[in-house]
Formats: structure tokens, sequence, C-alpha cells
């Protein structure tokens, strides 16, 4: 006994020692990775309000009333962005109203429907690449089916672009959400006798749409700033035109047009209409988030 108590006494200082030795070298470690990460968290957050902060210093100076009530004008004739607000308005409601409900449709049938099917992965694999594709890319296939066939720019091959480049955003989304919900809750609305459409729309819609709400608000604020494509397709329109048929005016157009102008007057509009879209796209976001909130 004696023996055997002297032996496991040093054992267990040693034990002792390297438990300690391990937590200091543990505590090393987290604290350097926490620095990192707040290292990191706050150089992104001092980016984004250097932009704000920027938009709104330049933005702000050129805000006033005829910005919304006056069309775009030759310079020195102290024109607005009327057409152009009312052009993205329409573009991006047409492009997130065509493109959600397909990117939806898509999604649901590669997480419910197509799991492990040949077809789901081309589908998939599409996707993505349409995902990652340039934006430009799209504008150019949508002026070769479009554009050349109707003999001109136009509001619908604008809002046609945009929804191309919703639809991928909204499938990955889509089915990234209901693959994240249980299969006991699937199971659970099979045995109470629900067939599987009303399983996915009443049980697995309704679990997941916090993330499919968070899907379609990056699309709408990928396509709200998109320049390119609406430059092959519907061009842009110096004056005031609601026609689908006909060039339509855009913010992201107006801004890519006036931003590299000679003439203050346009500069200071490029930048109010920078402004517009970012404060837009935030003022979706945070009432989005605050109704999905109330529904909880």
């Amino acid at each position: 006994m004696s023996a055997s108590t002297a032996t496991g006494i040093p054992h267990a200082g040693r034990d002792e020692r390297a438990a300690q030795a391990l937590g200091r070298r543990r505590k090393r470690i987290n604290l350097l990775v926490k620095t990192l990460c707040v290292t990191a968290t706050l150089i992104g957050l001092a980016l984004l309000a250097s932009i704000l902060v920027t938009l709104a210093w330049n933005g702000l100076g050129g805000l006033s009333l005829n910005v919304f009530i006056s069309n775009t004008k030759p310079p020195g004739s102290n024109g607005g962005l009327l057409n152009a607000i009312v052009g993205t308005l329409i573009q991006t409601g047409i492009g997130t109203l065509v493109g959600t409900p397909i990117g939806l449709m898509v999604g649901t049938y590669l997480a419910e429907y197509g799991q492990g099917s040949p077809i789901s992965n081309v589908v998939r694999f599409v996707s993505d690449v349409l995902l990652s594709a340039p934006s430009i890319l799209i504008g150019l296939f949508i002026y070769q089916l479009l554009v050349e066939p109707m003999g001109g720019f136009s509001g619908i091959a604008g809002s046609l672009a945009l929804a191309v480049i919703v639809i991928p955003i909204v499938v990955r989304t889509t089915e990234d959400m209901l693959r994240l919900i249980p299969a006991t809750l699937r199971e659970a609305a099979i045995g109470l006798g629900a067939p599987k459409w009303k399983m996915i729309t009443l049980i697995c819609y309704r679990a997941a749409l916090d993330g499919i709400v968070t899907g379609v608000l990056l699309a709408v604020a990928r396509i709200a700033g998109e320049t390119a494509p609406l430059l092959f397709t519907s061009l842009g329109n110096l004056n005031w035109s609601v026609s689908m048929t006909k060039p339509m005016a855009s913010l992201p157009v107006t801004i890519y047009q006036y931003a590299g102008s000679a003439f203050d007057d346009w500069v200071q509009l490029a930048w109010t209409a920078a402004l517009l879209i970012t404060v837009g796209v935030l003022a979706i976001n945070i009432t989005a988030r605050f109704a999905l909130r109330r529904r909880t």
C-alpha cells in the first residue's frame, strides 16, 4: 500500500501540472481567437460605417423635394430622379415577383421531392452556376433572348434580367432552410394524415419562413443596385416613361451615367441616388425584421 501510494503521488503531481499547462494553453489560444474575431468584427463594422457615412455626407447635400418630383434633365436644369426612382421600383418589384415564386418552387423540389435524383443534381448545379455568374452575362443573355427579337430596349427585358438574378438566390436559401427542418416534424404531420403538399405548405414553409424571407431580401438588395444587366436590357431613359415596352430609367443606370460626369449637379445627383438605394434596402430589411419578430 505504501509503495503504491508513494509511486502514485508523483504521477498525480505530473498529471495536475500537465492539466494546468494544458488549461493555460487553451486560455491563450481562446484569447487569441477571441481577439482575432473581435478585431475582424470591428474592421467590418468600421468599413460599413465608413460607407454609410460617406454616402450620407455626399448624398444628403443634394437631397431635396425636387429630387422626388422632377425627372432627370440636362446639366444645369435643376433635374431630379423621379423617373429613375419609379423605374427602379417597377423593375425591382416585377423582377422580385417573377423570380421569387420560381425560386421557391425549385428550392422546394430540391429539398422535398428530388433528393438524390439525377435531375435534382443537374438543377442544383445550374442554379449554383447562375448564382456565381457575373450579372453582365445575364444581361447579354436577355439581350439576345428578348431585346433583339423585340427590336429595342424595354422595361420588360430589364425586369426579366433581374428576375433571373433573383431565382438562384431564392433557390439556394429555400433549399437550405427546408433541409434544416427536423425530419420528425415532417413525420408528425404525415402521421396525422396530412398529404405531403399540405405538410410542405403549412408546416415546412412556416418553420422556414424567416430564412426564406431573408433570402428574398438578399435578392432584392442585390438587384436594387445592379447596373450591368440593365444597360443591356432597359438601357435607361432621361424622360418620364412607365411603359414596359420602352426603355426605362433606373437609379443604378443613372448613377453609372452621372457619377463620371464633368457636371457637378449630375455628380451630386449620383451620390443622392446611391443614398436612396441604400436607405431603401435598409428600410425594407428593417421592416421585414420587425414584421417577422411580431409574427413570432
